[in-house]
């Protein structure tokens, strides 16, 4: 879900010289691309539109060549959102594809939402619900039930990083 650490884990990752695909970049580079101002109303519009499009797995599609072009043996994705991308991915890549859950609750990510200062991030709470609801509308409930390994983020950055790391550890 939005704000719910995926950044962080990203920034454990990267430190630990593993490369990390951010397919909300993809989304973002499109906004880019069109001529949109990048704010959540256009980021969500522009990721609805290619999921019409192009199919519901259409970033994941995107992110492949990205993930290939790096030629390492292991690459992290940032941002699945939907089932779709999570059946594309597993049988693009088979068994080498594992599923992390990062979860954290609506409260806790709407605090962490108003500290980022990211252009397409809300405002107020219910802007936050309403792009859960967006994004749960893309199969993300569907994609969060058959994640491999799950990750309540609840407690402080250190133990969360800690978390990532042991994850890190066994990949």
């Amino acid at each position: 879900m939005p704000a719910s650490g995926k950044s962080v884990a990203s920034e454990v990752i990267v430190d630990s010289n593993v490369d990390v695909v951010n397919m909300g970049n993809v989304i973002r580079e499109e906004v880019k691309k069109r001529g949109l101002e990048p704010n959540d109303s256009n980021t969500g519009g522009v990721a609805n539109d290619l999921r019409a499009k192009e199919g519901m797995d259409a970033v994941a599609k995107r992110c492949v060549p990205m993930i290939e072009a790096l030629g390492k043996e292991l690459v992290v994705v940032d941002g699945v959102r939907g089932i779709a991308e999570v059946v594309f991915f597993k049988e693009h890549f088979g068994e080498d594809f594992t599923l992390v859950f990062i979860d954290a609750p609506l409260e806790l990510r709407f605090e962490r939402v108003t500290s980022r200062g990211r252009s397409d991030d809300m405002t107020d709470i219910e802007a936050l619900k309403q792009r859960d609801e967006r994004e749960l509308g893309w199969g993300l409930a569907e994609a969060i039930k058959v994640a491999n390994v799950t990750v309540d983020n609840i407690g402080t950055i250190e133990e969360f990083k800690e978390k990532i790391n042991t994850i890190l550890e066994q990949a």
